[in-house]
């Protein structure tokens, strides 16, 4: 793996007249290769679709507790945490109402 001396980017591999040389995205070129740089073959991006599909919303499997619902009065509704933000503050507690399904953030 070599970087540019031009800009400090990574250099990547392309045929050029037909040979192998490394070249970075600002232009430099460096025309000679060393055999282990050689064997690089290309590289490849990976492709993201920035979707997903949601397989199944059973909410089954979480723990259930006493929480008034604000939505329907329901007394009680099934919790999840997550970090949310730095990893030096604590979580934040999910709920989720058993009936009407109204999700809100815990309050204490």
């Amino acid at each position: 793996m070599l970087f540019c001396p031009k800009c400090g980017s990574l250099m990547t591999p392309k045929v050029e007249k037909g040979k192998k040389v490394l070249s970075c995205a600002c232009g430099y070129t460096n025309k000679k290769i060393s055999p282990e740089e050689a064997r690089v073959k290309e590289v490849v991006k990976a492709a993201h679709s920035g979707s997903y599909d949601i397989v199944s919303e059973d909410d089954t499997t979480l723990p259930v507790t006493e929480a008034l619902c604000p939505d329907c009065g329901h007394d009680k509704a099934y919790w999840w945490s997550k970090q949310t933000r730095a990893s030096d503050e604590p979580e934040t507690k999910f709920l989720k109402c058993e009936k009407c399904k109204n999700i809100w953030r815990d309050a204490g």
